[in-house]
């Protein structure tokens, strides 16, 4: 059951969490690294988040669940965060977008997943911020599409753990726009399907296909499309947490999401 909270006459900064009503305990969990140490693990008091505050590693803390507003509050609080982000966490209906609030930056963006049996699109809000030092991810549910990261992290594979914070945050990013890619391979193939089923043996069905597949589409296309121009603002940030390395591989990313509107355009279209 879907609980949707009013929050029409409260004032700014209140923490409503806005999505499905759930039981499930919040799964804290951590990466603690540099180029020489690293560290993983489960935080059941939120209040100890305190100790990754430190700017000679990079801290990666993930939420998984937002549903409790007071143990993301003590999680907000840890890091000094603004009360309009914890406003903003616990409200899954957040467009994708970047605001830079000095001392760290927080992104929301849409982790999508594509449900073949309906044919529709679920979305689900990841909130990130980061500064000097550490990366904090919220996700609504449990289960990602970070599980490469975190191996790579791991196995010190690559440069990630010789980077700084920022581009831990350049990973999360082309991880989601990379799993963009696999559900318009799937959305191809079910036109494709649907263009056949109309040439050779179209049915009252058929118009219910293709209404859940317009649907999909435009649940693809509402996520991507603010990407371009957060990622964009992203490139052009001069921060002392940001360097340039990350801002060159920021433009992979962004020819990636130009592609994908492209390929989306396409398909509605189709």
């Amino acid at each position: 059951m879907k609980v949707i909270k009013q929050k029409s006459g409260l004032p700014p900064g209140t923490m409503v969490y806005t999505g499905e009503e759930k039981t499930e305990k919040i799964k804290i969990s951590y990466m603690d690294y540099n180029d020489g140490n690293f560290n993983e693990g489960l935080i059941e008091n939120p209040d100890a988040c305190r100790k990754y505050t430190k700017p000679d590693t990079v801290s990666w803390i993930n939420v998984d669940g937002i549903h409790r507003t007071e143990i993301i509050e003590k999680i907000a609080t840890c890091f000094g965060l603004h009360p309009l982000i914890m406003e903003d966490l616990v409200n899954i209906r957040q467009r994708p977008k970047l605001e830079d609030y000095g001392d760290y930056i927080y992104l929301v963006l849409r982790m999508l997943e594509f449900n073949e049996k309906d044919d529709e699109i679920l979305s689900e809000q990841v909130s990130i911020i980061f500064g000097e030092g550490f990366v904090l991810s919220f996700q609504e549910n449990e289960g990602d599409v970070f599980d490469i990261i975190r191996e790579r992290i791991r196995s010190n594979k690559g440069k990630i753990r010789r980077m700084t914070s920022d581009y831990l945050v350049y990973s999360l990013i082309d991880s989601i726009i990379d799993n963009y890619f696999l559900i318009l391979e799937k959305l191809s193939d079910k036109i494709e399907d649907l263009e056949e089923e109309l040439l050779t043996n179209p049915s009252p069905e058929t118009l219910l296909k293709i209404h859940q597949m317009k649907g999909a589409i435009i649940e693809l296309r509402r996520s991507v499309w603010p990407l371009r121009e957060l990622i964009s603002n992203f490139q052009k940030m001069e921060k002392k947490n940001f360097s340039k390395d990350t801002a060159f591989y920021l433009r992979d990313v962004f020819d990636h999401t130009i592609q994908i509107i492209d390929t989306i355009e396409t398909l509605r279209d189709i």
